[in-house]
């Protein structure tokens, strides 16, 4: 475990149970969203190549738009 990881559940196990139990729900659920992610991407990397050639491809041939930083 890492020094700032030991840092973060010492300063949660101050909380009242009900607040960590909401902390340890967002954690779960995070950790949950990472793994459906990664394996989504392994079941998928020949789309995911595709899909960036195809992206790189409109690019080259000026199809694409620089966005604005300001409006996202």
């Amino acid at each position: 475990m890492t020094e700032l990881l030991e840092k973060a559940i010492a300063q949660l196990k101050t909380l009242p149970a009900d607040e960590q139990d909401v902390i340890a729900t967002m954690i779960l659920e995070e950790l949950e969203d990472e793994r459906r992610w990664d394996e989504s991407f392994a079941r998928s990397p020949d789309l995911l190549a595709k899909l960036a050639a195809e992206a790189m491809a409109e690019h080259r041939a000026g199809k694409t738009q620089e966005l604005d930083p300001e409006t996202l």
